[in-house]
């Protein structure tokens, strides 16, 4: 899924992997998670998961985000090829 998430575009997915990155205010905020082949950010408003965290995700892939009451949208890094983002419904890590 993750080598072609645009394929999923406004689908509920199930993806797990590593999160490389992670990014939050208070319970808000944004990880990228990889595979070992390709990589793709998530954002939450339940909390991230630590950097290094081995983690299974549940939500829907969209084009972009809007965090709320954090002040309208926020641009991820440049180096978000697809631009689609996973949008949270759950996370458990796993072990």
């Amino acid at each position: 899924m993750l080598a072609d998430p645009s394929r999923y575009w406004n689908d509920e997915v199930t993806v797990s992997g590593t999160v490389v990155d992670s990014y939050s205010i208070g319970t808000r905020g944004a990880y990228r998670l990889a595979d070992g082949a390709a990589e793709l950010w998530v954002v939450s408003d339940r909390g991230v998961p630590r950097k290094g965290a081995r983690v299974k995700v549940t939500g829907t892939i969209r084009e972009g985000f809007n965090i709320g009451s954090l002040g309208g949208k926020i641009n991820l890094p440049m180096n978000i090829g697809s631009g689609l983002v996973l949008v949270e419904r759950e996370h458990k890590a796993q072990y």
